[in-house]
């Protein structure tokens, strides 16, 4: 059994479409685990589902456009990251509330141009559930770059961004600039989103953010150990994912998302047997 699977692994390796996505989801996954503990945490973890549609309604106007989607993707959905943002935080709009008002508006908007246009075909099934296998080279170098961009900016504001997700108002008592540090996380999420939308599509995305954080809050509780369990846990689960999807023809995001879930349910059942394992206190 072992042998088979390690021949398909070294199949798999031998393909070039095959290397193009583990590189992409390797970073992309890394990215969205690490932005998703401050989004978790912060109780604003389902900005990925509304920016994903807003990634969506933009890639159909490209498609109108015949312009790259990309291009237009990515100013779009940053705006929209830093618009949602600011009804959360200045407007009577709560922010579930405004997720919900512009990822349905941008999602219809979407579905009808493209209905209008192309037709519902096979390219909305990718948009909507992710296609990374058909990723192409310049589209790589692309995700690379704003990939590493990413990684480096969550590394160098890292005790910014960890002040401000534990516990905002006493940061901004300490002279932290909590609205600008928020604003680079939307920055970060966006980014994040754009390039997630090829792997896991409008409706997935927002779980390869949300897993990563909520599994390792199950046995973890400082900030540091929960970030590097993240990291760890969204890597191994993408790679596992597509080893699934290569081996077994399935989907490749949802592959992704069903590691995810069986690594949340190994964690949540090692938090309750440790829990039980502990002496009440009388």
């Amino acid at each position: 059994m072992f042998t088979d699977i390690f021949f398909e692994i070294g199949l798999m390796f031998s393909e070039w479409f095959m290397i193009r996505a583990i590189i992409v989801g390797v970073l992309v996954s890394l990215c969205a685990s690490l932005l998703g503990i401050s989004l978790v945490m912060k109780r604003f973890s389902m900005i990925g589902t509304g920016l994903s549609n807003v990634s969506f309604g933009t890639v159909a106007v490209a498609t109108v456009m015949n312009a790259a989607p990309l291009l237009i993707s990515i100013p779009v959905v940053i705006v929209a990251a830093f618009l949602l943002l600011r009804l959360s935080e200045n407007s009577k709009i709560q922010g579930d509330a405004a997720i919900a008002l512009v990822s349905t508006s941008s999602l219809a908007i979407g579905v009808v141009l493209i209905s209008l246009t192309t037709g519902m075909n096979t390219d909305v099934c990718n948009l909507m559930f992710g296609s990374i296998l058909t990723i192409r080279t310049n589209e790589v170098f692309l995700s690379i770059g704003l990939s590493i961009v990413v990684l480096i900016l969550f590394v160098f504001f890292y005790n910014k961004l960890f002040a401000i997700t534990f516990d905002e108002t006493f940061a901004k008592a300490g002279g932290v600039k909590t609205s600008a540090y928020n604003m680079l996380i939307a920055l970060l999420t966006a980014l994040t989103i754009v390039l997630g939308m090829r792997m896991m599509g409008a409706l997935l995305i927002s779980s390869l953010i949300i897993f990563p954080a909520l599994t390792s809050m199950r046995i973890l509780k400082s900030f540091l150990s929960v970030t590097i369990s993240s990291a760890i846990i969204a890597v191994f689960c993408f790679f596992t994912g597509i080893v699934m999807s290569f081996i077994h023809g399935t989907p490749a995001g949802a592959s992704v998302i069903i590691m995810n879930l069986i690594i949340f349910f190994i964690f949540w059942t090692i938090s309750i047997i440790s829990k039980r394992g502990k002496p009440q206190e009388v």
